[in-house]
Parts: structure tokens; sequence; C-alpha cells
């Protein structure tokens, strides 16, 4: 025990510390309401016992988890291919001190200009459009850019409102097709194409609006609200996922919390 300086620290190790915690904690935000997450603490746990086990000088117990973490590194990369495509994503369009920032949460490097999208316009504007069976696709932007989706589109810069996403996806408009990209409260594209999911088997009620929805938010982080044109039935996908809702109150505040 003479070897455990406890307080030896320098500042560079503060550093090294909180790098290492804020990289598990993108990790975790990452693979947080996915199956992954389960694999993910698997792997912590196997992670801290190949380390105690070093540790404790066991040496049987620590070639078997030492094998593990040398050749399973490959078997990682394969089963956590969407959520590193997704971290890199995130790494690569990291706005420091912004919004979607890694410093967001830290009140000193916040901007104060930030707008916050009207999810409750967004929201009422579903209602409408659900009433009448008018089809509808809505992506919400986070920390990964997608403006390389909207040349796919008509790039815009038109303040959301209720009547504005009306406007929109009305039938005889010229804008309904596709989805519309929002950031920041602001409609940054419409007739968006987006990449759709044709892997994942879902019910035969959701057609392609539904699968591009599936795409977006599997191939990044961004939000998906889509209206089906058949059953007027609003439908919320986050992580390649549907997510359960009771009613569009409970619906606004999981947008609110997940927008952050």
């Amino acid at each position: 025990m003479e070897n455990l300086q406890l307080w030896d620290f320098r500042f560079i190790d503060f550093v090294d510390v909180f790098l290492v915690a804020i990289l598990l904690y993108y990790i975790y935000k990452l693979v947080k309401g996915t199956v992954a997450i389960n694999i993910f603490i698997g792997i912590l746990i196997i992670y801290f016992a190949w380390r105690l086990t070093d540790y404790l000088e066991m040496h049987m117990l620590y070639s078997i988890f030492d094998g593990f973490m040398k050749v399973g590194i490959i078997a990682l990369i394969v089963v956590f291919q969407p959520e590193i495509r997704k971290f890199l994503l995130l790494v690569g369009s990291t706005n420091i001190g912004g919004k979607t920032g890694i410093f967001k949460n830290f009140k000193f490097l916040k901007n104060d200009d930030q707008t916050t999208t009207d999810v409750d316009a967004i929201i009422n504007a579903c209602n409408k459009m659900a009433a009448t069976n008018t089809g509808a696709l809505i992506v919400l932007e986070r920390n990964n850019n997608l403006d390389f989706l909207t040349n796919t589109g008509d790039e815009m810069n038109i303040l959301v409102s209720q009547p504005i996403i009306e406007s929109i996806f009305f039938k005889n408009s010229p804008l309904h097709d596709g989805a519309i990209i929002i950031d920041k409260n602001v409609v940054k594209a419409t007739r968006v194409i987006l990449p759709v999911n044709n892997e994942k088997n879902i019910p035969a009620r959701f057609g392609l609006r539904h699968r591009a929805a599936i795409g977006i938010t599997e191939k990044t982080d961004a939000l998906a609200i889509a209206v089906s044109e058949e059953t007027g039935q609003i439908s919320y996908i986050r992580n390649g996922e549907f997510v359960i809702f009771k009613d569009t109150d409970e619906l606004t505040a999981k947008i609110k919390t997940d927008l952050g």
C-alpha cells in the first residue's frame, strides 16, 4: 500500500480524469436508450475486473480477461458500428461552448443568445395535420450538422411557427414532399430527401416516411416526428427506434428533454 499516493496528483492528472469523464459521458449518451447500453455496461464491468485481477495478481483470471480485451476490440467495432459512427460525427460537429457543444452544461461558457426550438408550435401543427390526415416529416437537428442533407432540398431560413409548418405540408403546397429540417427554431431546409432504412422490419401501416425517419435518426443524433398520411398517427423516432408516449403533452416533454 506504500505505492498508493492518492493525493500526489498533478494538474495534468486532473485534466486527464476530466477528459476521460467527458468521453464516458458522451459514450453513455450515445448508447442510452438503445440495446447497446447493456453491452456498454458489460464492457465496463469486464474492464474493471481485468484491472482488479491484475492488481491482485490473479494470473489465471487476468489472462482470460487480458485475452478478451486484446481480441475483443475487433468484435466491439462490429457491434458498436452505428454508435462509433455517431460518436465520430459528434466529435467532428461539436461547437465548444455552443448549444450542443461539449461544455453546454457549464454556465460560464453558454451563449445568452441561444434560441430554443418552439416544440409546442411544432406539436400543435402536427395535431392539426393529424386531424386531416396530412402527411409530414420533421427532423430536429441536435449535435450532428445536417447541412449535407440540405443540398437535397430547398434551403430556407424561416422562423418556426404553427402556421408555417402547416402551410409547408399543405397537400397542394409545392414544398410538402420530403422532410423539413429545423435547427435552433429555424426551418433551414424543405423538400429534403432522407436516407431510407430498408433493413428493419416495421409494421405495414408505416411507409417510406417512417423508414426515412428511422434512417436519419440511426445515422445521426437527430430527432424525427412523422405524421402518417393514411392513419393520421403521430410518431416520434429517436436513435432509430419508435418512442412510446401516452399523449401529445408527454410527447412535447420528451422532445424538450431530448433537445436539452
